[in-house]
């Protein structure tokens, strides 16, 4: 690892939570969710070598940060000062850049087969942030259910935004846009021509990013767009925001985060061996990233990513993948 990247970690490691007939494989590189299987079938793509992770462009898994998804032409100002962050994604800066949180070793402490609690020092202008970060990432399994409790506390006002970037094929294999999604969203931020937010918020009425009816990504996307959007959530109890069925398996999401990033792996392709069965290739999975929204520094309009000592980053995250009912 960089030497500008301080870990009490030395080396990979790897942990599994086990719960009734639910097993999950995490590792200390980027508390990434290697493998997920639910009666042994994997739901989400991983590879099958530890050692593929270290060039794991796709951020299979990854915990990412210290902000998620893009930062227009990787510059923000902060408190009268400009930050230019690393290009990671021409023309923008994306998931925290080169050495992101989900590129870093983090220190594990397994609780039994229940948990872990992974924690990251990132030091003052780590990928050009302004600020000491000190980061803790709880991933507890409570039967089907796999929870992410994350924890940053800045020493000074910085963006923080992350986010659990893994991709799910509740078939276990082949093409993923036939699953039906449900989203508890009433609007959403468009893209420009590059994939970043325009600054506006519109209605998802009448348009492919309306899931408010649970429907296919092929039915909502007849000519093949594609889905790469922040989804404006709609806060509050009750129904979970994002439910996913595939033939046989059912997931349900539950967030405090204000978006939730729609992927449908258009881009996705083969880095790594992958996990038996599977295929890396476009469209063979669907990511529903929690987070706050892209490009917030940027965009007064957008709910504020700026963290300080004293109103450190909290987020809460739960997923559950089970037998449909």
């Amino acid at each position: 690892m960089a030497d500008d990247a301080p870990s009490t970690a030395t080396e990979i490691t790897s942990h599994v939570l086990e719960s009734e007939d639910v097993r999950v494989t995490l590792l200390s590189l980027g508390c990434i969710v290697q493998d997920w299987q639910v009666a042994g079938r994997s739901v989400t793509l991983g590879y099958d070598r530890v050692e593929s992770y270290l060039d794991n462009r796709n951020h299979f898994g990854e915990v990412v940060g210290r902000v998620a998804n893009r930062i227009r032409n990787g510059h923000f100002s902060l408190l009268g000062r400009d930050y230019r962050l690393p290009i990671t994604s021409p023309p923008h800066h994306l998931h925290g850049g080169p050495l992101g949180f989900g590129r870093r070793l983090w220190r594990a402490d397994p609780d039994g087969s229940r948990g872990v609690l992974f924690s990251l020092h990132s030091p003052d202008r780590d990928q050009g942030y302004p600020g000491a970060v000190d980061v803790e990432v709880f991933i507890k399994l409570t039967g089907h259910r796999l929870i992410w409790e994350m924890t940053a506390k800045p020493d000074q006002p910085t963006p923080i935004n992350l986010a659990q970037h893994l991709y799910f094929n509740l078939n276990g294999s082949g093409a993923a846009r036939g699953h039906v999604l449900y989203l508890n969203a009433d609007s959403y931020t468009p893209n420009d021509e590059t994939g970043c937010p325009t600054g506006q918020i519109v209605p998802v009425a009448d348009t492919q990013f309306d899931f408010r009816t649970a429907r296919s990504l092929n039915e909502a996307d007849i000519q093949g767009q594609g889905f790469d959007h922040n989804m404006v959530l709609n806060m509050g109890r009750g129904r979970p925001t994002a439910e996913l069925t595939g033939s046989d398996l059912h997931l349900r999401l539950w967030t405090d985060q204000p978006g939730l990033q729609l992927y449908d792996g258009g881009n996705l392709a083969s880095t790594g061996a992958a996990l038996p069965g599977q295929s890396h290739q476009p469209g063979t999975a669907i990511c529903l990233e929690a987070q706050g929204f892209p490009n917030a520094p940027n965009e007064p309009a957008f709910p504020s990513i700026i963290c300080t000592p004293d109103q450190p980053y909290f987020q809460r995250t739960e997923i559950e993948i089970a037998p449909k009912p």
